[in-house]
């Protein structure tokens, strides 16, 4: 496959990338700084971009077969919410007028339900370092959840993302989060890049949300 991957040089999209390499698909990575990626393929170009300026990001992204996001505000911008959602929202419209039909949203576990009608994000035990960013990928994947052009899936990770191991196994779930039999719910980055390309290789959740953990 032809991907474009955005935000290739994050936590996440470091892992993307990787994974998408290691599977010989070509990939275009954009990053606002490409000297951040330092891993040299055949199979890579990269390409510096603004995801705001939406028709440069659009003619970058014209001819691929499909686009993962890993697009991040950053967590320690203090304006992350409406960065977070202006930036996304520029990302679909720059799909959708690239004519790539395809795109992948790496997005939070906040909007996880852990009870009927009650989110992970709205609970007392939540962060409040990361609330702003993860009420930031609620509120997006609402928005997204209104495009009818695109055929488009929102990935959330498992409650605890780290660092770790690709093991190439995890297991699925749709709006509740994925527990253990310890009850917890984590996946390492490398695994959650393993379960991103398996849904890009292989669609089950076109216009709709899953997630991954282990």
């Amino acid at each position: 496959m032809k991907l474009a991957l955005i935000g290739a040089s994050g936590f996440v999209g470091t892992q993307l990338l990787k994974e998408a390499l290691h599977r010989g698909h070509t990939v275009t990575a954009i990053v606002r700084h490409p000297d951040k990626i330092t891993i040299k393929d055949d199979n890579l170009t990269v390409k510096q971009g603004d995801v705001l300026n939406e028709t440069a990001t659009a003619a970058l992204l014209t001819g691929h077969d499909a686009v993962i996001s890993a697009y991040n505000a950053g967590w320690s911008n203090p304006d992350i919410y409406n960065d977070f959602i202006k930036g996304s929202q520029a990302i679909e419209n720059a799909v959708v007028n690239s004519g790539v039909k395809r795109l992948l949203v790496v997005g939070g576990a906040g909007s996880l339900e852990i009870a009927p009608g009650k989110q992970l994000v709205d609970t007392p035990e939540f962060p409040a370092e990361w609330k702003s960013g993860a009420l930031a990928a609620r509120d997006y994947l609402n928005m997204l959840k209104k495009n009818n052009t695109l055929d488009w899936t929102f990935v959330s990770p498992a409650i605890m993302l780290h660092p770790g191991e690709r093991t190439g196994k995890y297991r699925i779930g749709q709006d509740q989060p994925v527990f253990d039999v310890n009850g917890k719910s984590e996946i390492s980055a490398e695994d959650l890049a393993v379960a991103i390309l398996d849904e890009a290789e292989q669609p089950k959740f076109i216009k709709k949300r899953f997630t991954a953990a282990y």
